[in-house]
């Protein structure tokens, strides 16, 4: 395994400049340790709970897609689901 994962890069950091707002400031209001917000801040989170993405959406006032952003290519057929063994009736 990569020590990239995945392609998703969280942007929280533009959106807390924008509004001028800290992370401590964020973490009180949607009920967040400081210290996951700023895990996920880092881009170092392997995920994500949908309510924790709608609190934030709800604090910041923006969409999920404001706050996350693709940026790579989807997993290969091949790697995806069977780590890249062929599976049946794949030579």
């Amino acid at each position: 395994m990569s020590a990239d994962p995945h392609s998703i890069a969280v942007r929280l950091d533009r959106m807390l400049l924008e509004r001028r707002m800290t992370l401590t400031d964020l973490a009180e209001s949607v009920g967040v340790t400081y210290a996951n917000l700023s895990i996920l801040k880092n881009n170092h989170a392997r995920a994500i709970r949908f309510s924790t993405l709608t609190r934030l959406c709800e604090v910041l006032g923006c969409q999920p897609g404001d706050l996350l952003e693709f940026t790579g290519a989807p997993p290969t057929s091949e790697s995806a689901g069977d780590g890249g063994r062929g599976g049946p009736g794949r030579s």
